[in-house]
């Protein structure tokens, strides 16, 4: 081989590899470093989750409904696996951006270190600018090891003025002499000397070992910032499962009523009457579930009409009297025959009385609040009708879900539940702030993002058994479901097989009015494919209406369908 070839193709790229793996190392102790100062702060503030915070912000209504049809209760995980593949990819590109403009390409870790900043401060839950300290010491630190790996790797072409033969094979000196890769290969005898930034008068080789050992440096110290943020991040929750864990429920001063005989069917593939906590379903913004400690949670009453402003601990609602209801509760985001409702023994404290304590009238007997404004601690706002929870219906400020404190993931300490509301105009999670106001004063959240201000829940069905697509065998198949439409009940169930006559399914016992109703059917199957649908009508007379909606602006609707097949 000639030594005076220029290089080959392979040694470039194996420049842009080390480069990109050098990239990789600096993004990896940004995130790392980040973690680390986030449990000085608080977990929120840490850069994958605030930027998640942000893209949920200001994700379009239509693009969630889908992410959450696509991944159901997944999609937070998703959507953070997803920015950090992102962030690989960026990391990836501005390494080996760097092996020709080492510094152009810290300056873009560094960019990206003020992306964060920006989404931590500009979070709803946010209330100092220490929420940027992780993304930006993270970034420094990124950018900074990753202008020390590239100086490992000595100069790019770019960066000489006049390639010599040592440029060409840093395997091969002056002298023509063959030496290895880990030698010096400069005249002055020391790897990567006048690297810096592109400046020096001679070319220099890469010193291999040193870079190994530097990267391998890195990459441990990296693992054991982010694995130690990761337990300081921890053990920040620890007070609050311990204050969990420590709350005895009192009995209620108005239990419910046993679950009547004959409300929960025993046929095989239809929901429980009764839906576990374990798979009750969870649709919020929260990134990092909050773990709130209740031996130190508020909560202020506050605004408009309010004659005597209100902050109650978490043993002040335990010691006034509690109700106790079986509630079905139904996300927005439902689609039609969708999982996201689900009914459970809530018990808390009446929310009418709590108001009335404070001195708030309805607006039907003349206060001037129609709006009631939840907030959580992670900054979510949440508005209902005043006059809706002060009817008379068992809006409550729950504490316990199905015998049981409430689980971080449903809303302990506290949480809102209005039977009859859609979740986004009522069940308020980790609540700590309300606010009574107008409508016309304020938009919470969802309303800002197109949603309706008022949202009752729709009258609604759907099929569990037989499966869509699934292959019943002929003769009698046991079609089953569930119907809802809290706060009226639901008075019938209707089954149609392909374009026949509608008959009508045998109703469970009604619990209460609050809850879904289980239904069946007997269908004598024949052989061949099936169209099966369902429709309800409600305690007011009002059928189920055929056409089909969106689930945005006010809540989906239309008949629920499943084909199958029957063999």
């Amino acid at each position: 081989m000639d030594d005076n070839a220029t290089p080959t193709p392979l040694r470039g790229i194996k420049r842009l590899s080390l480069g990109a793996l050098s990239g990789l190392l600096a993004g990896y102790a940004a995130i790392a470093v980040a973690e680390l100062v986030s449990a000085a702060v608080r977990p929120e503030s840490g850069p994958v989750i605030a930027v998640g915070g942000a893209a949920i912000d200001r994700t379009p209504p239509a693009v969630k409904d889908w992410a959450i049809r696509q991944f159901g209760t997944n999609d937070k995980l998703v959507l953070q696996l997803g920015i950090l593949a992102v962030l690989t990819v960026l990391a990836l590109v501005l390494g080996m951006l760097a092996t020709r403009w080492r510094l152009i390409g810290s300056l873009g870790v560094l960019a990206f270190g003020v992306v964060g900043a920006l989404a931590a401060t500009g979070r709803p839950d946010s209330t100092s600018v220490s929420d940027a300290l992780p993304s930006v010491v993270g970034a420094v630190v990124g950018a900074g090891l990753l202008y020390w790996l590239i100086g490992r790797l000595g100069h790019s072409a770019a960066s000489t003025a006049a390639p010599t033969d040592a440029d060409a094979d840093p395997a091969v000196t002056d002298t023509g002499v063959d030496t290895p890769e880990s030698e010096p290969a400069t005249a002055s005898g020391t790897a990567g000397s006048g690297e810096s930034g592109g400046s020096g008068s001679g070319a220099s080789g890469w010193d291999r070992r040193g870079f190994i050992l530097a990267a391998t440096a890195a990459a441990a110290a990296s693992t054991g910032a982010g694995l130690a943020g990761r337990a300081l991040n921890g053990s920040q929750g620890q007070s609050a499962v311990a204050s969990r864990s420590d709350v005895v429920l009192p009995a209620a001063s108005s239990a419910a009523a046993p679950v009547p005989r004959g409300a929960a069917l025993r046929i095989k593939g239809i929901s429980p009457f009764m839906t576990p906590n374990s798979d009750f379903y969870r649709v919020d913004t929260a990134l990092v579930v909050p773990k709130v400690d209740a031996t130190t949670w508020k909560l202020r009453i506050h605004g408009q009409g309010v004659d005597r402003e209100l902050t109650l601990s978490f043993d002040d609602l335990l010691k006034m009297p509690l109700i106790e209801r079986n509630i079905t509760l139904t996300c927005v985001s439902n689609e039609v025959g969708g999982p996201y409702v689900g009914n459970a023994r809530w018990i808390g404290v009446r929310l009418a009385d709590l108001l009335k304590q404070c001195g708030v009238k309805p607006p039907s007997q003349g206060g001037p609040a129609d709006q009631l404004v939840a907030r959580s601690v992670d900054g979510m706002t949440i508005g209902s009708p005043v006059e809706d929870v002060m009817d008379g219906r068992d809006a409550m400020l729950a504490v316990g879900m199905n015998g049981r404190p409430l689980p971080f993931e449903h809303g302990f300490p506290v949480r809102m539940v209005v039977p009859g509301l859609y979740g986004y105009v009522s069940a308020c999670k980790w609540i700590q702030d309300i606010e009574l106001t107008t409508f016309d004063a304020y938009d919470t959240y969802w309303v800002k993002r197109d949603w309706a201000q008022k949202a009752p829940i729709k009258t609604e069905s759907r099929i569990d058994t037989p499966k869509p697509f699934g292959r019943p065998k002929a003769g009698t198949v046991m079609v089953a479901g569930v119907a809802w439409a809290q706060h009226r009940g639901i008075k019938k169930v209707e089954v149609r097989v392909d374009d026949g006559p509608w008959e009508e399914a045998r109703l469970a016992t009604q619990d209460t009015r609050d809850t879904w109703r289980q239904w069946s059917y007997p269908w004598q199957a024949t052989k061949g494919g099936h169209t099966l649908t369902v429709r309800a009508t409600d305690g007011t007379g009002e059928t189920q209406t055929e056409k089909r909606t969106p689930t945005i602006p006010d809540g989906a609707s239309g008949w629920h369908s499943v084909v199958v097949t029957v063999d």
